[in-house]
């Protein structure tokens, strides 16, 4: 038997925006009940939704197009909640660190979607595109300028930093939610110890050198503490 899509009213002249913004939700919603993006097609989506299929194709191009969008909006969401908790740090350094504790957090609350935007089968091109052009990831790069400017990390390419940055959060972040029986001790702690360390870490080689082993890092950090 063919399943026919629910009847819909027409939508007013001028709410294109308000559809696209419901085939996001119903792909949202779709992605979450399945837990795999291969279990979502075009056609499911306009099942829910209520319109056709063509319907959905004024919006996105294909189904790699819709879920790169659903992508995008999980990255514009993080984003708001990592602006949120960096507006309130005082320094560069603590909003850098502050950021990276906001992308844990919410990593750990929405952990179905998280798995399908970032621990995912890749794409390449679109979903490189999605992650780096996220705002997101371009304001932990402008935190990234303003502490290489003051001096505090060494110069250089400041979109490698924060992707070298970028991969820890997603480290702590994947292993909280992929091996949650693992013994981290409190969760919160954990992650900050470590998002800590790395920002750390990049002031200690931007004073020593890249090239400076663990080793000789280690003996010169001893060598200074006795004076």
């Amino acid at each position: 038997m063919t399943v026919q899509p629910l009847k819909r009213r027409r939508a007013p002249r001028g709410s294109g925006e308000h559809l696209r913004e419901e085939i996001l939700d119903a792909a949202t919603d779709l992605l979450l009940e399945t837990g795999h993006a291969k279990a979502v097609s075009i056609r499911s989506v306009a099942l829910r939704v209520g319109v056709t299929p063509p319907s959905i194709y004024l919006h996105f191009a294909d189904k790699d197009a819709l879920l790169d969008a659903v992508c995008a909006r999980y990255f514009e969401r993080l984003d708001e909640e990592m602006q949120q908790v960096a507006a309130d740090e005082t320094s560069n350094l603590d909003r850098l660190r502050a950021q990276g504790m906001a992308y844990v957090r919410f990593a750990l609350k929405t952990p179905e979607l998280y798995r399908i935007a970032m621990m995912g089968e890749g794409r390449l091109g679109s979903d490189v595109d999605v992650t780096l052009n996220s705002s997101a990831f371009v304001h932990m790069c402008n935190s990234v300028e303003s502490l290489m400017a003051e001096g505090v990390y060494p110069p250089g390419d400041s979109t490698m930093a924060a992707l070298e940055l970028w991969t820890v959060a997603h480290g702590v972040a994947a292993q909280l939610i992929s091996r949650p029986y693992l013994p981290f001790g409190d969760v919160e702690a954990f992650a900050e110890r470590v998002l800590s360390a790395v920002c750390c870490g990049q002031i200690a080689y931007g004073v020593m050198g890249p090239d400076v082993s663990p080793t000789e890092a280690v003996a010169r950090i001893k060598a200074q503490a006795r004076g």
